[in-house]
């Protein structure tokens, strides 16, 4: 599907997957939850970044699936 960040978004009375740039929805559900992880799944397998909407619209939080550059050094001895 591309480098396209997925995002979880309110869609009425119910809740839709949608990649970037694309008008329509990879899925809708009724439940947050059942959107969230549908997304996640394809964030994964996209290795992309799963951007999370509450209702209002306004980003609530961001999971990246991607392969980090920089990961963090593990400072545990």
């Amino acid at each position: 599907m591309g480098n396209k960040n997925i995002h979880t978004v309110p869609a009425g009375n119910k809740w839709a997957v949608k990649q970037e740039g694309n008008k329509t929805p990879l899925s809708t559900h009724i439940l947050k939850a059942n959107a969230m992880q549908k997304a996640v799944t394809q964030a994964k397998k996209d290795h992309v970044e799963h951007v999370i909407h509450g209702k209002d619209g306004r980003i609530q939080d961001k999971d990246s699936y991607g392969k980090d550059p920089n990961p963090p050094k593990d400072t545990k001895r």
